[in-house]
């Protein structure tokens, strides 16, 4: 396959990977209300996000709100707060810095050695990324199945795994495999050796002094 549709391929790996972040992070469906037993629940769900908590009723739409307070969450969930941003930040310098080392862009020039060392920082910063949003995510997702099981905690108080902690997983997985694809090309670059033929006024001065070593050969044969 041609470098250039490595490169788009890799840069649009990460676009959707920045994508997937964004919308994890604005996403409420973290921690999702759990029907469990007996258990009498006055709303019809519950969802928990990083920003907002929403309310769903029946017959009745729904309804967000912001969290008053950063006590009010979880633990988990106020480090996936901070995580999740950082993974933003992250992942965006990384999509930009792709553009600019992509073959088809002249931003660096045609030095292939140039674009493969900016293809290896945005793929670096792209698996970052995708580690990022994998703590995170994969935090929450065990703080739920070790709540869901255990029998100290209250049945009211349970969660089950919402549809961003899915999301999370797939946008780690793109954002990972995106940058694994730009830093490959700091590897198949190619080394340029070029060899430059001597200019015309140094030949010319090289059949001078030629002629001048015939001509003293010469002129000294005659004497004998």
């Amino acid at each position: 396959m041609d470098k250039g549709a490595l490169q788009i391929a890799g840069l649009v790996l990460g676009g959707i990977g920045l994508v997937g972040t964004c919308a994890v992070t604005g996403m409420p469906q973290w921690r999702v209300t759990a029907f469990i037993g007996n258990n009498i629940v006055v709303f019809e769900a519950l969802w928990e996000g990083l920003f907002m908590n929403c309310y769903r009723q029946a017959n009745i739409r729904m309804q967000c709100k912001m969290y008053d307070s950063l006590l009010a969450l979880t633990p988990d969930l106020q480090a996936g707060r901070a995580l999740m941003c950082v993974a933003i930040v992250m992942s965006f310098l990384a999509f930009m810095v792709a553009i600019v080392g992509m073959k088809c862009t002249v931003c660096a020039g045609d030095d292939e050695r140039t674009k493969g060392r900016i293809l290896l920082a945005a793929g670096v910063a792209f698996i970052l990324s995708g580690i990022i949003v994998l703590i995170p995510v994969s935090w929450t997702a065990n703080q739920i199945i070790r709540d869901f099981y255990n029998p100290l905690v209250n049945e009211s108080q349970k969660r089950e795994l919402g549809d961003a902690i899915y999301i999370g997983w797939a946008t780690a997985l793109f954002l990972i495999a995106g940058g694994l694809v730009l830093c490959c090309f700091y590897s198949t670059t190619e080394k340029k050796f070029k060899y430059s033929l001597p200019s015309k006024p140094a030949s010319n001065a090289l059949r001078g002094v030629m002629s001048r070593k015939t001509s003293s050969l010469y002129s000294k044969s005659q004497y004998v």
